[in-house]
């Protein structure tokens, strides 16, 4: 088994070729669960298979949550359908302003990187996906992921 496709290069990702559905993001960390809501009903709508729908929405939380918490607004959830040639692909892109500006976080030796609560989703996403990535521009950061929804 090989491992999923990665780009982080600084070039544009190419665009789906339809956008079926965009959310802008409130900042805070409630919106997570909202627009987990509100992807699902629109997942359910597109007949997503009910595997890819939770892996989709697992997805969707991890970017989401990414981009309140470590990025400055606003930011969007953008689904959609591309055309990938016989595959069906969903792509799940989460848009925002960019990184917050970092502040160097103490050193604290008592709680290791494997026994701390954030850190995963980068690592969850992978799993998930079929391709990821993250697209910077100037005043904004595309963090994306497609995943193959079967035949």
């Amino acid at each position: 088994m090989s491992a999923p496709a990665t780009s982080t290069s600084d070039a544009p990702v190419d665009p789906p070729t339809r956008v079926e559905h965009v959310c802008p993001l409130p900042h805070i960390p409630e919106a997570v669960s909202t627009v987990r809501r509100r992807a699902r009903t629109v997942l359910t709508q597109w007949r997503v298979p009910t595997p890819t729908a939770d892996d989709a929405l697992l997805v969707i939380s991890e970017l989401t949550t990414n981009a309140i918490v470590h990025a400055l607004p606003p930011a969007v959830l953008r689904l959609s359908l591309p055309e990938a040639g016989s595959r069906r692909t969903l792509r799940i892109e989460v848009t925002d302003a960019g990184p917050v500006p970092r502040r160097r976080p103490p050193h604290d030796s008592r709680h290791p990187a494997e026994h701390r609560e954030n850190g995963r989703g980068t690592d969850i996403v992978v799993a998930l996906s079929t391709r990821h990535g993250i697209s910077r521009h100037p005043e904004r950061t595309t963090r994306w992921a497609d995943l193959h929804m079967g035949a």
